[in-house]
């Protein structure tokens, strides 16, 4: 269909799907592929902090269940679930100890068959987390290799090698841990002396596998089948771009995590991204695709620059890439623009959907985040706090910018919301290791994964009956409750319900991309077309003269006049 528009320039711009003004260079074409996960919507839940049942102030399964309600009317397509797997919970359940069992803190596999018959009832896929990197040291195949024999198979399973120096006191080379320290513990041997080094590039509770061992392929394999039997849509997986180390484990002066640094381009990082890895998904693709259905894997593969995160995503691997990019993008306009036309490039380019996300359980919450120039390790009670009212005046907008965006798009629970990170929470409270492993110097990621709240009243909003919450809320929260958002035409849930309402009607996850170019000398504006969909997003600071009818704004008072204000955005049609 072909509509007309009049644009701030007066002229007539014949707009549809994949037709726009001459000047707007189309740079994403519609995409004609309509299986689901290539322009989806998909909630991630935090199954601690998402809702309690049994009152004893951690979330669990049935607390999902009852909540399920809640996501099927804010019109998501899937959910993803963090671990919920038995673990000792040292690092938030990444830290497994079996991969095919429910920790009783989450209830039993009972309840995630209930949990999942449920969702499918409501038309709900379910994605779970897979951490194949490494397990918990509480693991049975972990504690099978510290009782046995250096050079053992059970050791084989894991990255165990000697020290260097005169008695092997130095660990084997120089790998920082992403939680601050060695990458490296040394162990006791059965003997009761000092032995090898076992590598962990997390915490020492996390011990590295070694993908190197056909063992452990096979293991992950029957963990796969374990899950795809139970009915899950697919798998979200954890720390995809590490699992094969360079042979020779050698020394790496660059950063930890393995991005780009001066002299040390994230390519190179020896711990990530090593060509090997390649195969184990395509492994694992096939056997996705030996089920019925369209079952999918998405990798959280935290390489750069985009092309490199596009190789997880080629026709025969996974199926979907977090967009890191875009998630640690600041609020800059030119950035912004950068980031979204690379992102194009390097996914259109292998024929794979770009997906889009503004927070998740690792950061910082985008209406935290986008009111303060303090972003990396957390907000703490004694950093400079972030302005509440321009966070979210800004998250709102980011939000419309991100859901008109072709591709798929990942919601972190509580952003429909507006929830903030709560930034005051006592070091006696705090569980993130990285906290305490860096002696309080990181402030970790607990101000993000605090539970949500349900209800304006009570100890704990609605998150436990009980009163109960492991990590303590604000006392702020009462307005951002769900119930106090739901009847509130003007609040962000509801903004939230009507965006994702018109993409699906829009079909904007579908759609083609390219900038307007009627706002290029707007250093400050974000703005493009979708479609019959025009958006705009003022990130400068001086409003913004905007033209056609307002299908959505950020904000009840976005537009005055014609003019579009700052840290506001806006969906206009004809």
């Amino acid at each position: 269909m072909t509509v007309e528009i009049q644009t701030s320039r007066n002229e007539e711009v014949l707009l549809a799907d994949i037709t726009v003004a001459a000047e707007d260079q189309i740079i994403h074409q519609r995409d004609t592929d309509s299986r689901w996960w290539r322009s989806s919507v998909i909630y991630q839940i935090y199954p601690k902090s998402f809702r309690d049942s049994s009152g004893d102030g951690i979330g669990d399964l049935p607390g999902i269940t009852a909540g399920l309600d809640s996501l099927k009317e804010l019109g998501v397509d899937a959910v993803w679930l963090s671990p919920f797997y038995k673990s000792p919970q040292k690092d938030g359940g990444y830290d497994v100890t079996d991969y095919c069992d429910v920790d009783p803190l989450f209830g039993t596999l009972n309840d995630f068959d209930t949990m999942i018959a449920r969702a499918q009832e409501l038309g709900i896929k379910t994605i779970i987390d897979l951490v194949p990197n490494h397990c918990s040291s509480e693991n049975v195949h972990f504690k099978a290799a510290l009782a046995a024999a250096p050079g053992s198979p059970e050791r084989d399973m894991f990255i165990f090698r000697d020290g260097k120096g005169e008695t092997g006191e130095l660990p084997p080379n120089n790998w920082k841990s992403h939680f601050e320290g060695s990458a490296w513990t040394r162990v006791v041997e059965q003997d009761g002396t000092l032995g090898q080094w076992y590598l962990h590039l997390f915490d020492s509770s996390q011990p590295d596998f070694n993908w190197d061992n056909p063992t452990v392929h096979a293991e992950f394999e029957r963990i796969l089948r374990f899950w795809l039997d139970k009915g899950v849509t697919g798998f979200r997986v954890d720390v995809a771009h590490a699992l094969v180390k360079k042979a020779g484990l050698p020394d790496w002066d660059g950063k930890p995590n393995g991005k780009s640094s001066p002299g040390f381009p994230g390519s190179e990082a020896p711990m990530f991204g090593q060509p090997e890895v390649h195969d184990i998904y395509r492994s694992w693709r096939r056997i996705l695709d030996s089920y019925e259905g369209d079952r999918v894997l998405c990798a959280e593969a935290n390489v750069d620059p985009a092309p490199r995160i596009a190789d997880w995503v080629r026709k025969d691997e996974m199926h979907q890439a977090f967009n890191f990019s875009y998630l640690y993008c600041n609020w800059d306009a030119e950035a912004l623009r950068t980031v979204i036309t690379d992102s194009f490039a390097a996914f259109d380019a292998v024929g794979a959907p770009t997906t889009w996300v503004l927070s998740n359980h690792d950061k910082v919450r985008h209406a935290s985040r986008f009111g303060t120039d303090k972003r990396a390790d957390g907000i703490g009670p004694d950093d400079v706090q972030p302005d509440a009212a321009l966070g979210l005046s800004r998250a709102r907008a980011a939000t419309l910018c991100m859901l008109a965006l072709p591709g798929g798009a990942y919601l972190y629970q509580g952003e429909e919301l507006g929830l903030p990170d709560n930034t005051m929470i006592a070091p006696e409270f705090r569980q993130d290791p990285s906290f305490f492993r860096s002696g309080g110097k990181r402030i970790g990621r607990d101000g993000c994964r605090v539970p949500l709240p349900w209800v304006r009243s009570g100890n704990s909003y609605g998150f436990s009956e009980s009163g109960a919450s492991w990590l303590p809320q604000q006392e702020s929260w009462s307005e951002l409750s769900r119930e106090a958002q739901r009847e509130n035409q003007n609040s962000t849930l509801s903004m939230y319900r009507r965006a994702l309402a018109l993409r699906k009607e829009f079909e904007l996850g579908r759609g083609s991309f390219a900038f307007s170019s009627e706002f290029a000398d707007e250093s400050g504006v974000i703005a493009f077309v979708n479609g019959s969909t025009q958006v705009v997003m003022n990130m400068g600071t001086e409003p913004v003269e905007v033209f056609g009818n307002v299908l959505l704004a950020s904000d009840p008072a976005s537009i005055i006049d014609g003019y579009l204000l700052p840290n506001r955005a806006v969906w206009l049609t004809a």
